[in-house]
């Protein structure tokens, strides 16, 4: 069963503020500062901040859902082309890092029964978005070793 965000806010929370401008990634290529960049899109469109154009046709809205949300990401899972990071491109370690722990903490204020954003592919629920946000930050939290 995959976990929710906002059961583990804390733990989370606590991992992104120990991450620091010189962590090297166990596997990858993303810097700190890309990693942060990279979950700051996906946290921006569960807060209805960013919009991306569906990328992924043919296939029932349920079903690709239900994949993201429950199938293991390999360490070189395929990543939605608005959300990938050109190579070379840097960003303010700093001010990612801020960003990214202001919108988790609204994205964690918001009750999951209240109305969500649809994501690009398909309609979202709060614990969907939960559930998402849970697995996308973990998995790049571990990538950093945290």
């Amino acid at each position: 069963m995959p976990r929710l965000l906002h059961e583990h806010a804390a733990s989370v929370r606590a991992r992104i503020e120990a991450l620091t401008s010189t962590a090297t990634p166990t596997w990858g290529r993303m810097s700190g500062d890309q990693m942060l960049h990279h979950v700051n899109i996906v946290l921006a469109e569960a807060l209805g901040e960013h919009t991306a154009a569906k990328n992924i046709k043919g296939l029932p809205e349920p079903l690709v859902r239900w994949a993201i949300i429950n199938i293991p990401w390999s360490k070189g899972a395929p990543t939605r082309p608005d959300m990938l990071i050109p190579e070379g491109q840097h960003y303010d370690f700093a001010a990612e890092k801020q960003r990214c722990l202001s919108m988790f903490d609204r994205f964690v204020a918001k009750g999951l029964t209240e109305p969500w954003p649809r994501a690009a592919n398909f309609a979202m629920t709060g614990k969907h978005w939960s559930q998402l946000q849970f697995k996308h930050l973990n998995h790049h939290l571990e990538q950093f070793g945290l």
